[in-house]
């Protein structure tokens, strides 16, 4: 028995050389890590502890009972990163090309519920062909396995997707359930089916990269949230971003050591341009308020007219939603809506505070997006701002027109706190088109229809197109000038952290989906 024991240890620390930090650190040009590399990279030095190290599939089939390899093309355990606690599982292409099997699926339950149990994020990099098909339906219930299991521990704990190779037919949907996934650029693919199917049954051709890679899927699909260039950065990424995350849903995240100033930020103050129709990017105004260097975007490339990421104010995580200007003139339509209302429910999730920056016209007219469905999903940011409990700040930066005025985390639905700055304009509609609608038999009537239009949009734009009458209303808690900002938002967090908000007691809401 013994001499077996240490046969099994001499294997094993053959598959742990060349895992090591040193080795790491000399393959950072590389695009690709094997899997025991990326975990060590991921985790902080010495804290990994390997789990189901021994195990090896039970498939007799097809010759399989000859081809044993310990771990089964997966590499599952937990460790820290920032000294928090992680769950990972890191799938092995070196063995049969990554493919789940049922002990390979296994490991993978394993490590999750340990995860649910203890109440730390999960972390998988996913590198896989797909299902054993050697096992036939017992691969494919693996899968399903793992599928119960991400539900289940759906806005309890963190759940981060890497795909860090091929991820295709029903493996992608582990990942698109996870809260964040991340891809790597030229190495990485996902598609329910692949190039030869399409071309089968559409008769398009279309290459891998096309059809799943990570720039379509960071640009067109928003399946990727975040993209990056190789290996080494996309597990930076991922030690990023769970540095702004709480451990699970009954946490908050770690308040850092943040020295308060008199934090005015005059900067602030030249932002916005004097024309109402000129532009200006979002993200100037986003770095006057945060911590400095703190902004962590998310979903970049995607809908850019609405930006969302995670920051720090005052040494707080928030997480940020905010229109951006730059990009059709920061309206919101179907892809914006989808992308702000799937982040503003994980910070729900989460625990973590939500500050708005609202500058938004309206939402964007035209056939394609009616017929595409803007009014259902319009509806879903709506919907995820409502029932959004934690802290809730607003500031409107410059326009506030219409439905989108009420979507954009307004007063009348639960928003805790609401700025404006002199700039802002809160209206209906724009002064000019309202003039037009409200004066129409004054200016048909006038000798200079023209004169009388401006002048009607001016006396409009006086009695609406600013903060005041929605500050004389209460919607509106204060306007303040641009240079206290940051100010206003740190003491106003602060106020809010005991928060608590209790709804009407339901099995679960049904969101426009």
């Amino acid at each position: 028995m013994e001499s077996k024991i240490k046969d099994l240890n001499d294997k094993l620390a053959l598959a742990h050389l060349g895992g090591g930090q040193d080795r790491i650190d000399k393959q950072h040009e590389k695009k690709k890590l094997t899997a025991r590399e990326r975990v060590l990279y991921l985790l902080d030095d010495g804290s990994f502890e390997e789990i189901g190290a021994l195990v090896t599939h039970r498939t007799k089939d097809f010759g399989m009972d000859k081809q044993q390899f310990y771990g089964d093309g997966v590499v599952t355990g937990y460790g820290t990163v920032h000294g928090k606690l992680i769950y990972v599982f890191a799938q092995d292409f070196t063995v049969f090309g990554g493919s789940l099997s049922e002990t390979h699926a296994e490991k993978i339950c394993k490590v999750m519920d340990l995860a649910v149990k203890v109440g730390a994020p999960i972390i998988g990099l996913n590198d896989s062909g797909g299902a054993r098909i050697q096992e036939g339906v017992r691969s494919l219930g693996g899968y399903a396995d793992i599928f119960y299991r991400n539900v289940q521990a759906s806005g309890v704990i963190p759940q981060i997707s890497a795909i860090m190779g091929p991820c295709a037919g029903g493996a992608v949907y582990s990942p698109a359930m996870t809260d964040f996934t991340i891809m790597v650029q030229d190495t990485s693919y996902m598609f329910v089916t692949g190039p030869n199917v399409v071309k089968t049954v559409t008769n398009e051709s279309v290459t891998s990269e096309e059809l799943g890679g990570a720039s379509t899927h960071s640009t067109k699909s928003g399946v990727a949230h975040i993209t990056a260039t190789n290996d080494v950065e996309c597990l930076e990424d991922i030690k990023r971003l769970i540095s702004y995350l709480p451990q699970n849903n009954t946490e908050t995240t770690p308040l850092l050591p943040y020295d308060l100033k008199d934090e005015v930020r005059d900067e602030l103050s030249a932002i916005i341009p004097d024309n109402a129709n000129k532009p200006y990017d979002m993200h100037s105004v986003i770095n006057g308020i945060i911590d400095i260097d703190s902004f962590y975007e998310i979903h970049k490339d995607y809908a850019e007219n609405i930006v969302v990421g995670f920051a720090r104010l005052g040494g707080r995580s928030v997480g940020i939603v905010a229109n951006q200007p730059m990009y059709l003139a920061g309206v919101l339509d179907v892809d914006s809506s989808k992308k702000a209302a799937r982040f503003v429910r994980f910070c729900d999730c989460f625990n973590i505070p939500l500050l708005v920056l609202e500058d938004v016209p309206g939402f964007l007219p035209g056939t394609d997006q009616e017929w595409r469905g803007i009014i259902l999903h319009g509806a879903k940011l709506l919907y995820a701002f409502s029932e959004a409990t934690v802290p809730r700040v607003t500031v409107i930066t410059r326009k506030a027109y219409g439905g989108a005025y009420d979507v954009m985390n307004s007063k009348h639905i639960g928003a805790d706190m609401n700025f404006a700055w002199p700039s802002a304009e809160i209206a209906v509609m724009g002064a000019k088109g309202a003039a037009e609608i409200i004066f129409k038999k004054e200016i048909n009537k006038a000798e200079d229809k023209e004169a009388k239009w401006k002048e009607k949009e001016a006396e409009y734009a006086h009695h609406f197109a600013n903060p005041y009458s929605a500050a004389e209303r209460g919607f509106i808690d204060e306007v303040i000038l641009p240079k206290d900002t940051r100010r206003k938002l740190i003491k106003a967090f602060a106020m809010l952290k005991d928060k608590k908000e209790n709804g009407p007691k339901r099995k679960h809401g049904n969101i426009p989906l």
